[in-house]
């Protein structure tokens, strides 16, 4: 039986892949840095001085915003820390290998979601 298939990725595709994801890295850190900005300054948005009328309204917007914002960070964290494990796996030479079919990862599933450890075939599965 003739295997052509290869069983990992090469230091120069994982090289590529890590400048990839260290650049997401540097994005969705920056992004995470200004979320928890704007939440630990609620009023960077100038709303203080807004007439004391609007005051009410304000607040449960502000609110849900910060709730928002709230989710929008912790999102942020986790994409954050699923990419370092894949800087991680880089390193281990493991990257881009799907945990249930020990298949390769198609380059294109990795370039958009570059954290993936599933395969679009074991995906499908299971949804």
């Amino acid at each position: 039986m003739e295997n052509n298939s290869k069983t990992r990725y090469s230091d120069a595709e994982l090289q590529e892949f890590k400048d990839l994801i260290l650049e997401k890295l540097r994005v969705a850190k920056e992004e995470l840095g200004s979320l928890t900005q704007s939440l630990s300054n609620p009023n960077m948005n100038g709303t203080d001085d807004t007439a004391g009328t609007y005051k009410t309204l304000e607040d449960g917007s502000a609110t849900l915003e910060k709730e928002q914002t709230n989710q929008l960070a912790a999102r942020q964290k986790k994409f954050i820390e699923n990419l370092e494990s894949a800087i991680v796996r880089i390193e281990n030479k493991t990257y881009g290998i799907c945990r249930e079919t020990g298949k390769l990862i198609q380059k294109e599933r990795l370039r958009a979601v570059p954290h993936a450890t599933l395969s679009m075939e074991a995906k499908m599965k299971q949804g």
